[in-house]
């Protein structure tokens, strides 16, 4: 991968032998190979056994989730939040686990669209809950510092799943709670 980098850095005109860009290639090797880290993972690994028995039936929500992905069109950053909610029906996750299958997803080549989803799923997957509810709210680079050039601009995608897509009741109550500051 650093021959891959040197390269790169190469055709746009640079000259590696230039003290600022000597290690640039292997320092940008090892941040690619982090940013992408999650391809390593899978679900059991990063959920760890942290299924727990619960006698409760309430929105469980964990909001505010940082992430940053790199967009697989352009391979640029796209960095945002993400907010999660599930209806227990006698299992409840470790709290840190939400967070770590957000970055487990995010820390892959990603469109956000499908992010949104393949967190949603995993949740299901992992506790089989009433409903799912994922918010991700970001901004990406490749429509800022490129193309359009659109400073302002951010993306939210939801997945709606189970009681959150049936009722919109809950569905309501979710977002609700997201917004509040």
């Amino acid at each position: 991968m650093e021959n891959h980098f040197a390269n790169l850095i190469q055709d746009i005109g640079e000259d590696l032998t230039r003290e600022g860009l000597v290690d640039t290639p292997k320092r940008a090797a090892a941040a690619f190979k982090y940013l992408n880290s999650g391809y390593h993972l899978s679900l059991d690994k990063v959920l760890n056994n942290a299924i727990f028995e619960a006698d409760t039936e309430d929105m469980v929500i964990v909001k505010d989730i940082e992430l940053y992905s790199l967009c697989e069109h352009h391979l640029l950053p796209f960095i945002g939040k993400c907010h999660v909610a599930y209806l227990p029906k006698g299992k409840v996750l470790g709290l840190s686990k939400v967070a770590r299958i957000v970055e487990m997803y995010a820390r892959r080549l990603q469109i956000q669209e499908r992010l949104t989803k393949q967190i949603a799923d995993a949740i299901q997957t992992a506790v089989n809950p009433a409903g799912v509810a994922v918010v991700i709210e970001a901004k990406h680079l490749c429509m800022m510092m490129r193309g359009v050039e659109k400073q302002n601009s951010s993306m939210m995608t939801s997945s709606m799943l189970g009681l959150f897509r049936r009722q919109i009741s809950t569905r309501s109550e979710f977002l609700e709670l997201i917004n509040r500051r």
